[in-house]
């Protein structure tokens, strides 16, 4: 791993983070998805930013339900796998979330906890400001966020996954105010330490950082049925923003 690198640059775009997460189940995703354009009422003619898309799994789901949509990446091996799905009305870019767009949307999207990454409260801010001057007029911003409470809670410290040949050994633990993920396998002749850190927010320490900006938490959610937020219970923290 390169040291000078932030975690989410150096992991997100290996090989070997795909292999991990390959397995992973779209099934939760589409059905959030579904209940969350139909709860919005978004406009078949709105045009939506996926921000931090990955691969573009919501992307590629909310352009099959008939939306225009933009997916925006840091990771180029991720946007060079999600262009192979491109078409007239869906399109992938690289992007740092920190920058500014060039262009305004009806609806931008931060799902599956992709905020919060940065060790400097004002970059993760700065996101919040970016998103915000990022939506037209009475546009609206989603961000799915974890419960973190509820995450340290039921922190698995250790684990084991055997992909494709290689044993991934994890570990999970609570430094400095962000829950870690620290993964150590060896594959291709090394050995390979990488982290996943996100900031452990709740939801008084978001709301701060949303009044900063000038954003109001219009709907607040725990699960991707878009149940009511429990502190305890919920499983998410998903908030839609104006």
């Amino acid at each position: 791993m390169n040291k000078n690198k932030e975690w989410f640059a150096s992991w997100f775009d290996t090989s070997y983070y795909h292999i991990l997460y390959k397995h992973r189940d779209d099934t939760e995703a589409h059905e959030f998805i579904q209940n969350l354009v139909s709860f919005l009422k978004i406009k078949k003619n709105h045009t939506l930013l996926d921000l931090a898309c990955g691969k573009g799994r919501h992307s590629i789901y909310l352009n099959k339900l008939g939306y225009n949509v933009v997916g925006a990446d840091l990771s180029k091996n991720s946007i060079k796998l999600a262009k192979e799905f491109e078409n007239s009305t869906l399109k992938f870019v690289e992007h740092d979330m920190r920058n500014p767009f060039k262009t305004k949307f009806d609806v931008i999207l931060n799902l599956f906890t992709s905020f919060g990454f940065f060790e400097d409260d004002n970059e993760d801010i700065n996101v919040l400001k970016n998103i915000k001057k990022g939506l037209n007029a009475n546009g609206i911003a989603v961000i799915d966020f974890m419960n973190a409470k509820k995450v340290i809670l039921d922190l698995v410290p250790e684990e084991i996954q055997i992909i494709e040949g290689i044993t991934f050994k994890i570990s999970r633990y609570v430094n400095n105010g962000f829950i870690v993920k620290e993964i150590n396998f060896d594959a291709d002749g090394e050995h390979h330490t990488f982290f996943e850190k996100v900031k452990s927010l709740d939801l008084p320490k978001i709301n701060l950082y949303l009044n900063s900006v000038g954003f109001k938490i219009k709907h607040t959610f725990g699960n991707y049925q878009l149940d009511s937020f429990n502190e305890k219970t919920s499983d998410r923290l998903i908030l839609v923003l104006e």
